[in-house]
């Protein structure tokens, strides 16, 4: 139970809610109970009609329509009060999966890009679904079921051994085996349903894998492997799935043994001492078979609440060991922040934490306000880690960045991020219209705004190419559209937020040279008065920039406009020499 107390914090949330529903519970039980004692009376007035025969037919039908009445009524009530009881328990186990699902669901965002790394899709959806289901059962049903047993055993043992004392010491011998041969049945199933539950997080990954990346396994021709793999995973899941469905079968015939054994209890036992004259009433026998008939499903409930419990108390401990990482990225400033487009990098060094590769080393450099500044590299120089400091995806490992008269990590957050603007180098769409992935940083732009960033951008004439123009869906990570497509959409994205500072990170990388110089000047006239950064392979996207920065192996290697850079026997003049070439060939 030890995991299972993260979640006590909900349930005194919705106290109020539970007490009413453990009320009513109590009250649903206790008009179930009215049933037996007049079924019993209905027998002894019907035995004492043909023992003395002294009543008349219109006596015996009055008193028994009176018990019927009596006997309907309080099955009403008890249903009632049982649908309200549904209605308040099972509604907060509701409430609490929602709250624990946005909790997940908020950590997961304030967790940073390491996280991702080294951690399944598959696996975080599986946790935020499944597990979080596991955890609702405990929160409702458990909770339900648990009080109705309580109160079941609280009423009724002692009032059968008040009217019955040996009969019901044989009535119940059976169901102490029963709640035991159920809770061995319910660790083993605890056992394989957790078993079931890890593989469900396999297939969600491989499937998520497999779906997403379906152009590389046709473009590689690799489907029949990929259904190998799936129908051994298939495979795999039956067996998983067939021994614990083996062992589940198991669990309503003992029940029902059981309940059998019982009921031959009490009209055995309960046949001979009315034999003997022990008990006066036939009628105590049928009471005491609908007793027996109540008190069964509690007692298997038992075995049944402890493998609930047992089963979100593992699904509580895998969603824990997320809950309970601290980000590495936090927002210590609550107040709002200005930012200004000042960029300063002092003796800057990160490593990542997955691959233990230094991308920079003590590297420093300015960024003035209003600035274009271009960022040239080999692959594994460090060019788009500047941009993930500058966005704080990550914190420099030693030194200090500034943006504006603040170091970054005395800036809001929200401030910092919402004043940049940022293209990836791997463009992400959203399985949306083209329309809206455009408005993501902008949601009430208008269709004005939208078109005049995607003319800026140069990808207006292919979108209005489409039979729905700016309302054509894009398929799963904008799959609808081609390389150079996507990045241009994510440059009228970045446009259309107008923000402080640009990042472009290779964005036109899939974008032939003609159009790239036509976004170039767009960018330029855009971005006037605002600091922009570009990294580039290519020396054509850093020319006009007001300073290009060439990395290497971490560290800045050059330093200086297009024209200072050409005249030095450098790096960058060797690579614009090459790009030059390649074009004119």
């Amino acid at each position: 139970m030890k995991e299972l107390k993260y979640i006590n914090k909900y349930l005194k949330k919705y106290w109020l809610k539970l007490l009413l529903g453990v009320i009513i519970t109590v009250i649903a039980r206790v008009f179930s109970l009215v049933m037996p004692p007049y079924v019993n009376k209905s027998f002894k007035i019907v035995e004492n009609a043909i023992k003395n025969g002294t009543m008349s037919v219109a006596v015996i039908e009055e008193q028994l329509l009176e018990n019927i009445f009596i006997i309907i009524a309080a099955a009403l009530l008890s249903g009632f009060f049982t649908f309200l009881m549904r209605q308040t328990i099972i509604n907060v186990s509701r409430y609490i999966e929602y709250d624990l699902k946005n909790e997940i669901y908020e950590q997961y965002q304030a967790l940073n890009l390491n996280f991702y790394k080294k951690n399944r899709t598959g696996d975080l959806m599986n946790r935020i679904s499944e597990d979080v289901t596991q955890v609702r059962m405990y929160g409702g049903p458990a909770i339900m079921y648990g009080i109705q047993t309580l109160t079941l055993f609280a009423c009724l043992i002692p009032i059968m051994f008040i009217k019955a004392p040996t009969l019901a010491f044989y009535t119940l011998i059976p169901l102490p085996f029963l709640s035991v041969l159920i809770y061995q049945i319910s660790k083993i199933i605890h056992k394989r349903s957790t078993v079931v539950q890890e593989y469900l997080s396999s297939l969600s990954t491989f499937t998520q894998e497999a779906f997403s990346g379906i152009s590389v396994i046709k473009a590689y021709g690799l489907e029949p492997k990929i259904n190998t793999d799936i129908q051994a995973l298939a495979l795999e899941g039956k067996q998983k799935s067939m021994a614990l469905a083996k062992v589940n079968a198991w669990f309503f015939p003992l029940m029902i043994l059981l309940i059998g054994i019982s009921n031959i209890f009490v009209i055995y036992i309960g046949g001979k001492q009315y034999i003997n004259g022990e008990i006066a009433s036939i009628g105590i026998i049928a009471e005491f078979i609908l007793y027996v008939n109540m008190l069964t499903w509690p007692v298997a409930i038992v075995g049944w609440l402890t493998s609930i419990i047992q089963r979100a108390e593992a699904s509580q401990k895998r969603i824990n060991e997320f809950l309970n990482i601290v980000p590495d990225i936090k927002n210590e400033v609550k107040e709002e922040t200005p930012i200004t487009g000042k960029i300063v990098f002092k003796n800057v060094s990160f490593t990542y934490d997955d691959t233990n590769i230094t991308a920079l080393k003590n590297t420093s450099f300015t960024i003035n306000e209003g600035e274009t500044v271009a960022i040239i590299g080999k692959t594994g120089s460090g060019k788009s880690t500047i941009l993930n400091l500058v966005t704080r995806l990550y914190d420099a490992d030693s030194g200090e960045i500034t943006i504006g008269d603040y170091s970054i990590k005395k800036l809001n957050l929200n401030n910092l991020r919402n004043a940049i603007g940022t293209v990836p180098q791997d463009a992400f769409l959203f399985s949306d219209t083209i329309k809206n992935n455009i408005k993501f940083g902008k949601e009430n732009a208008t269709d004005n705004e939208i078109i005049t960033v995607a003319k800026k951008a140069v990808v207006h004439k292919n979108i209005t190419g489409f039979s729905n123009g700016y309302d054509t869906v894009l398929g799963e990570r904008g799959i609808t559209l081609s390389g150079g497509q996507k990045q241009r959409v994510s440059i009228a994205r970045a446009l259309l937020k107008d923000p402080t500072i640009y990042l472009f990170d290779d964005c036109l990388s899939a974008v032939d040279t003609e159009t790239e110089e036509e976004i170039l000047n767009n960018l330029k006239k855009a971005s006037q008065n605002k600091t922009t950064l570009i990294v580039s392979h290519r020396v054509s996207a850093a020319k006009n920039a007001d300073k290009i920065i060439v990395l290497e192996d971490g560290k800045i290697l050059q330093e200086g406009t297009h024209a200072d850079l050409i005249n030095a026997n450098s790096y960058y003049k060797e690579l614009y020499l090459n790009q030059v070439s390649e074009k004119e060939n």
